[in-house]
């Protein structure tokens, strides 16, 4: 069996960060954010996105496929370099871009979020 790959600082940071979060969501919305899946990729990519909702929010019809199930993918090299290899600055990026994705899933806006105190 080949050996696993090891994480990266900043993936462990991330899932740290994601797990806080969620942690601090009232029950209701938690138990709402279970459904939705996270993921991290560490690939760079080409473009500028933090991250990204994908599939049916929650007020959405039922996934008739794989493909409209509810996802968040945060993306790591570009959260690290937006935040200047700076540990503070990354951890808050990943919580603001993991609620700011979260309140798509959601269907909540930006002021229900700050009302929340989730912002």
């Amino acid at each position: 069996m080949p050996p696993r790959p090891r994480s990266s600082p900043q993936e462990l940071i991330a899932h740290r960060v994601v797990a806080q979060v969620l942690a601090t969501l009232p029950a209701e919305l938690r138990a709402e954010a279970d459904r939705c899946r996270i993921d991290f990729t560490t690939i760079p990519e080409d473009h500028d996105l933090l991250g990204l909702f994908e599939g049916n929010a929650r007020h959405d019809p039922e996934p008739q496929s794989t493909d409209e199930l509810p996802r968040i993918t945060l993306f790591l090299p570009s959260l690290w370099d937006y935040a200047e290899g700076d540990i503070s600055t990354y951890r808050d990026e990943v919580k603001t871009t993991l609620l700011h994705e979260l309140a798509h899933y959601l269907g909540l806006d930006e002021d229900e979020v700050e009302r929340l105190g989730l912002g």
